[in-house]
């Protein structure tokens, strides 16, 4: 049976998946802006840009507010949070293995 969190994650890296996804949350890592500002350097239409910050939106990395006529995009750590918590279980599992693999290679040279 698949969790909330399970789910979530699931959005989180299916979002991270794009490398246009990629940049504009780099980008909002400085600052906030609006989706015009996060549009202009990109070769793609605003359309396509606002899609791309749907779907930053709907995993839960940014937030959207209105301010008169512009919606000005956030960044949400604490997404990208559960996501590095996530990844550390593997990280610390990667290295146990590797520390293991160094004490055979060390045993075997003796």
């Amino acid at each position: 049976m698949r969790t909330l969190q399970s789910i979530s994650l699931d959005l989180v890296f299916k979002a991270l998946a794009d490398e246009t996804r990629r940049e504009l949350l780099q980008t909002l890592c400085k600052s906030s802006y609006s989706i015009r500002e996060l549009a202009e350097p990109f070769d793609i239409s605003f359309a396509a840009v606002a899609k791309h910050v749907g779907v930053l939106e709907r995993a839960g990395l940014i937030t959207r507010k209105k301010r008169g006529r512009e919606q000005i995009c956030s960044i949400n750590p604490l997404t990208l949070q559960a996501a590095h918590q996530w990844l550390g279980f593997y990280e610390s599992f990667w290295n146990q293995q590797l520390d293991h693999l160094d004490d055979y290679v060390s045993l075997l040279s003796k």
